[in-house]
């Protein structure tokens, strides 16, 4: 029989920091995007969002489309986007926020200024409360 030699990795406390640290990252964005999601529901009419776990789902399912489907969806419509200097982008990011609705219970898109500005609101509002917990997420790191 031949010898098996295995090779155990041995994870030191800084690789759990890093992993820690991405995790923490990961959650700030998914609730500042639950945040602007809520934002969102009362600037927006049209816009419903339940309560509190259905923004925080809704955020994560945004997050999900936004980086699987949305980028097809992208280069499908190239061209239109093309022909309309840009302003077809608004419509895809409208089919996404929308079919992130669908996808949440508690989370309903009806009509077309909540399609079209909803994500717009989001966006901005997402910018800034990104921003917001960044900037506090660095005074953490400096003051420990």
């Amino acid at each position: 029989m031949s010898n098996i030699n295995l090779y155990l990795k041995i994870v030191n406390s800084t690789d759990i920091a890093v992993i820690e640290v991405k995790m923490l990252g990961y959650f700030f964005i998914a609730l500042a995007t639950a945040l602007s999601l809520l934002i969102v529901d009362l600037v927006v009419p049209g816009v419903d969002i339940a309560n509190f776990p259905s923004a925080l789902i809704a955020a994560v399912v945004i997050g999900l489309i936004n980086s699987g489907i949305k980028p097809m969806i992208n280069i499908l419509s190239l061209p239109l986007t093309y022909l309309t200097l840009g302003g077809f982008s608004l419509i895809v990011n409208g089919i996404c926020f929308w079919l992130a609705s669908v996808l949440v219970p508690g989370f309903q898109v009806q009509g077309f200024i909540a399609f079209i500005i909803g994500p717009v609101i989001l966006s901005l509002a997402n910018t800034f409360l990104s921003k917001y917990f960044a900037e506090k997420g660095f005074q953490l790191q400096d003051s420990q």
